[in-house]
């Protein structure tokens, strides 16, 4: 008996520890967006000057604005484009040339972005002497970000499919529904929840990178990621964290609000197949009405 109450004492220990080494950081910086030092980790009282700041500034600002565009835009090619690529290596296990197609679109997953970055960059310099197109900005970060998007979102949504049942989709062909019937009114909600998953991953991804995009970025075209960088050489001052706090506020709020819609959903759904399943019951013990040849 007591050796169970101090296993379950060390393991919640344990739990609260890690808890506490991963966001203890995020509350101190939070917490440290509101002082009125000039140093980002002293408390001197209590301030909203870098927020009234950081509205004022245009770098950050134009930054922010790009990194999203950036990242929505990778965000929705990466998933397109991997649901193409997971449904070939699901649904299609047999052609030709599928170990090569596979290992290529894993490749970003396992290659240093380092790497990545100087090859993608030494291709689209020579795409532009070639063809005076693209030039280094917006779009090559956006190419850079797909392409290591793409995998992430193929692995998620193809993790997916490998779960999902196919007599769904074989029995909706049975029906004579066509293949992209099959796709947009079977395969497509079934797998709905993954597409939102790679989204989300592939956003984040694409929002946090600094490596691909200082290869990529041109004049113009700096990111969030890089500007903090650049200021974090010269040395940070509050407003990043006032940014960070906005930032935060705003993940959580979507956090929040997107659990509560999936929990909405799944309380739905229950309620449905318990509608269903309880009226299935009530059919099956429900006598029949006696003739008149019976009653006689």
């Amino acid at each position: 008996m007591m050796t169970t109450r101090a296993g379950r004492w060390t393991s919640r220990t344990w739990l609260l520890l890690g808890f506490a080494f991963l966001y203890l950081p995020i509350v101190a910086l939070v917490v440290f967006s509101f002082t009125d030092s000039l140093v980002p980790n002293v408390w001197t009282g209590f301030s909203l000057r870098w927020y009234r700041r950081l509205m004022g500034d245009v770098a950050i600002r134009e930054a922010l604005f790009l990194s999203l565009k950036i990242a929505a835009a990778t965000a929705t090619g990466a998933i397109i484009l991997g649901t193409l690529a997971a449904l070939s290596l699901e649904r299609l296990p047999w052609f030709k040339g599928r170990t090569l197609f596979s290992g290529m679109v894993s490749a970003p997953l396992v290659m240093p972005e380092v790497i990545v970055g100087l090859s993608l960059l030494l291709m689209l310099v020579s795409a532009q002497r070639l063809f005076g197109f693209p030039e280094r900005g917006a779009v090559t970060i956006w190419l850079g970000h797909l392409l290591v998007g793409i995998a992430y979102a193929t692995v998620v949504i193809g993790a997916r499919l490998r779960d999902l049942n196919p007599q769904y989709e074989e029995a909706a062909q049975d029906l004579g529904a066509r293949p992209l019937q099959v796709f947009f009114l079977v395969t497509l909600p079934l797998i709905a929840q993954s597409l939102v998953a790679a989204w989300l991953l592939t956003f984040t991804l694409s929002l946090d990178d600094v490596v691909m995009s200082a290869f990529l970025s041109g004049p113009g075209s700096t990111t969030l990621p890089l500007v903090i960088f650049s200021r974090a050489r010269r040395g940070l001052d509050p407003t990043v964290n006032a940014l960070a706090a906005i930032v935060i506020a705003g993940v959580a709020v979507f956090v929040v609000l997107s659990s509560y819609m999936i929990a909405a959903r799944e309380r739905r759904l229950y309620k449905e197949q318990q509608a269903a399943s309880g009226n299935d019951a009530v059919r099956d013990i429900e006598p029949s009405a006696p003739s008149s040849t019976d009653a006689t």
